[in-house]
């Protein structure tokens, strides 16, 4: 069977692409290779930093490929994982927000991990240990850094501390999703919501679209006579494009107004009013700010942002920064390759993709490429979903992952099928990388 059939497709949709890529790339789930060493002798410690859907796939597969015998301690500051995946849907009203709250009892029993919460303050790369705030130092011989990422918040003229605590982004989920649903649901029938868009690169690509679409059908159902504008600092939708604008049109046609190369420069949190480059203003009852991004400090602290002072470069093949040695840098944080979005199902890819190579490293063998998949879901109401995807093999002469041709696509149109698929895919992942 070709791997890239549309029946082998649909395997990938419902199932995250987390046992099928694996078998592709030519990882067994029991393990990489048989390592030299007999369980419970240790080849290795690794100390992760950031237990979301990166750091927390390494930690699990490092234990997983190694059959144990590489020690890993994972350090994440929050006591539970909050999905940033399906966030959208309690903005709309289609999702319990209890249902992204996850624990992390699964790697400590299941793969017998340590779990560290303290917030990480300082890395001597030199001396390879990690400082915390609350539970002492943590020697490594490999370290990955799997921080996500922060907002740039001097972009945007008065986004200070105290307009933060009314103008949300609510795009790390958690307390901000909570309130942002509050803020729309206290909105009254006719009024205004406003969602601004950074240029690109941030995380989830399509994630802000899905958003406004969510919102559209909460109004639609809801809130008579209500708007969402769009202010996107990008000249067009930069993912699904036809798809989420065949959409707005047939569904949300007297809902949702874009605007493209709308670029948010400047608020008045008491006004509600937003600003742009050339002096174009736009109030919203609710505004909803998305401010520039960046990877997130602790990747700063270590040494390893390297491209634009915003992202950190890696070498392909192991996922080792291309700045300080024995670093190992997934998700958010990367300077992406061409066409390699910051998602959630590619932070995965990652952590599997930096697991296989560092297994081979301190078995004593060379690291080698994975294939790396993505898949992003979009629900446009309470039912149907749209998706892209695309499967990325390392090419050794540009040494970065290029998209193989014919692999990927979007879908035909929204459907109830793709939104069944929608919801398999996060349970899927959430298993995938914490149980």
């Amino acid at each position: 069977m070709s791997p890239f059939n549309p029946d082998r497709r649909r395997l990938l949709h419902a199932l995250g692409a987390s046992t099928a890529l694996a078998a592709a790339a030519g990882i067994p789930g029991t393990g990489l290779a048989a390592v030299a060493s007999k369980r419970g002798k240790t080849i290795g410690r690794v100390v992760v930093v950031g237990a979301g859907f990166g750091g927390a796939t390494a930690a699990k597969y490092l234990r997983k490929w190694s059959d144990g015998t590489i020690e890993v301690t994972l350090i994440e500051r929050n006591r539970q994982f909050v999905s940033c995946p399906a966030s959208n849907e309690v903005l709309g009203g289609n999702r319990a927000y209890d249902s992204l709250v996850h624990g992390y009892d699964g790697l400590r029993k299941n793969w017998e991990i340590r779990l560290v919460h303290a917030t990480v303050t300082a890395i001597d790369a030199d001396k390879r240990r990690v400082r915390t705030d609350s539970a002492g130092d943590f020697a490594y011989d490999r370290l990955i850094l799997a921080p996500g990422f922060d907002f740039i918040y001097g972009d945007i003229a008065g986004y200070d501390a105290r307009a933060q605590e009314s103008i949300l982004h609510a795009w790390k989920a958690g307390p901000q999703t909570l309130a942002l649903r509050k803020q729309l649901e206290d909105l009254p029938a006719g009024g205004t919501y406003v969602l601004s868009i950074p240029k690109a690169p941030y995380r989830c690509p399509p994630g802000p679209y899905e958003r406004a679409s969510q919102i559209a059908w909460y109004f639609k159902t809801h809130k008579p006579g209500s708007k969402v504008i769009i202010l996107d600092a990008n000249d067009k939708v930069i993912s699904k494009e036809k798809l989420f604008r065949g959409v707005w049109e047939s569904d949300y046609k007297d809902i949702i107004e874009y605007r493209p190369g709308w670029n948010v420069t400047a608020v008045d949190p008491v006004t509600r009013i937003v600003t742009n480059e050339l002096g174009d203003k736009e109030r919203g009852d609710v505004l909803n700010l998305l401010p520039p991004q960046r990877a997130a400090d602790i990747a700063r602290v270590a040494g390893v942002v390297n491209v634009n002072d915003r992202w950190a470069d890696v070498d392909w093949i192991s996922l080792e920064s291309t700045a300080v040695r024995n670093i190992h840098i997934l998700g958010d944080a990367l300077q992406a390759a061409p066409l390699m979005p910051k998602s959630a199902h590619m932070a995965n890819q990652h952590g599997k993709a930096a697991a296989a190579a560092i297994v081979e490293i301190l078995s004593g063998r060379e690291p080698q490429p994975t294939l790396m998949a993505n898949t992003c879901y979009s629900l446009i109401d309470d039912k149907r979903a749209i998706h892209v995807d695309s499967v990325h093999r390392y090419h050794p002469e540009k040494k970065v992952p290029l998209v193989v041709d014919g692999s990927g696509g979007v879908s035909k149109e929204p459907s109830v099928e793709e939104g069944l698929y929608t919801r398999a895919w996060a349970t899927t992942m959430w298993k995938d990388s914490l149980s």
